[in-house]
């Protein structure tokens, strides 16, 4: 079991030791944007983007007590 688990240790370990034979570089431009945002797109885009990520946590928050009740539906 022991020979099993270095032979593991050493495949995994394999890549770190050669080094990486690709170099990944990120593509990161300078330039200003093609077109600018006004306020009424900067506007929706944070609206979106709030009730994407609020909107399930209050709909949970909103429905608590029909959540409970269920809960104590199931267990009896």
């Amino acid at each position: 079991m022991s020979g099993f688990l270095r032979g593991i240790a050493r495949v995994r370990a394999a890549p770190v030791l050669r080094g990486s034979a690709i170099t990944q570089r990120a593509n990161i431009t300078t330039r200003p944007a093609k077109d600018k945002f006004g306020p009424v797109e900067t506007v929706i885009g944070l609206t979106i983007f709030s009730f994407t990520i609020l909107g399930p946590s209050g709909w949970i928050l909103a429905n608590l007590e029909n959540y409970k009740k269920k809960d104590a539906a199931e267990s009896e």
